[in-house]
């Protein structure tokens, strides 16, 4: 039997990138997964290539598309068993370039996306699910133009951290998946000025130990095993997905 046979996985930034990947990985390993995202173009191309997909359109700031997600999803399963919180954006700015527009950006879609999607989450979760939260090594390396963005992950680092002491006690297992620079849509469309780009890329290059980027697949494979029972002894853990970036 597939390892996820039979499952529901619900991930939110479903449509691309990390989230899209490990959708397609649960999707082959018998999961009926659910896909979670802004825009409704890009979900209905992501949910064509996921075989056993749903999908919602619905933005993780907004309380009422979040409570609409999972309301659907009690509805027509019954319940979760895999939760990807993986919603979220990416913006890199300078102590003197950012401002309170982005400050509000990034902790809207990330940090309050993340509470608002465990808030509507926990009541359908099984017991024995598990739950895995995209955070970001600059929640700890302290990098260029990231003091804002590594702020909001290392929040939700704190944050799954926290609820998870307290899922435990319905033997729900929280971890959290941090990756290194990744090639995905977020990263292309992260606005970055010439300027910037120039004091970022000598700090991330001479960090990547494999002399490159990784893969949305690379990163979905561990998400996908701490999802499933495979890792049931795995909790409350932060695994850097980075290459080496963040080692010794």
């Amino acid at each position: 039997m597939k390892s996820m046979q039979d499952k529901v996985a619900v991930i939110t930034g479903g449509s691309s990138g990390i989230g899209l990947a490990t959708a397609k990985l649960l999707s082959d390993r018998g999961a009926k997964v659910v896909l979670f995202a802004r825009h409704a173009d890009d979900l209905k191309r992501a949910q064509a290539s996921v075989p056993q997909s749903t999908s919602v359109v619905g933005d993780v700031a907004e309380p009422r598309d979040v409570e609409r997600l999972f309301e659907q999803v009690s509805r027509d399963f019954g319940g979760v068993d895999a939760l990807f919180v993986n919603a979220g954006i990416a913006e890199f700015r300078s102590l003197e370039e950012a401002d309170v527009e982005h400050y509000e950006r990034l902790f809207a879609t990330n940090v309050k996306g993340a509470f608002l999607t465990m808030k509507s989450a926990s009541p359908v979760l099984r017991a024995g699910a598990s739950v895995v939260f995209t955070s970001s090594v600059a929640a700890d390396l302290g990098a260029p133009l990231c003091s804002l963005y590594g702020a909001s992950k290392a929040a939700v680092t704190a944050f799954a951290r926290n609820v998870g002491t307290e899922l435990l006690e319905r033997s729900i297992r929280v971890n959290v998946v941090a990756p290194g620079p990744t090639e995905t849509a977020i990263q292309a469309k992260a606005p970055v000025s010439e300027q910037g780009l120039a004091r970022m890329a000598p700090f991330v290059m001479a960090r990547m130990r494999q002399g490159r980027f990784g893969k949305a697949e690379e990163v979905a494979a561990l998400v996908a095993f701490l999802l499933s029972q495979e890792s049931s002894f795995i909790v409350g853990q932060n695994i850097a997905a980075d290459g080496g970036m963040s080692g010794l």
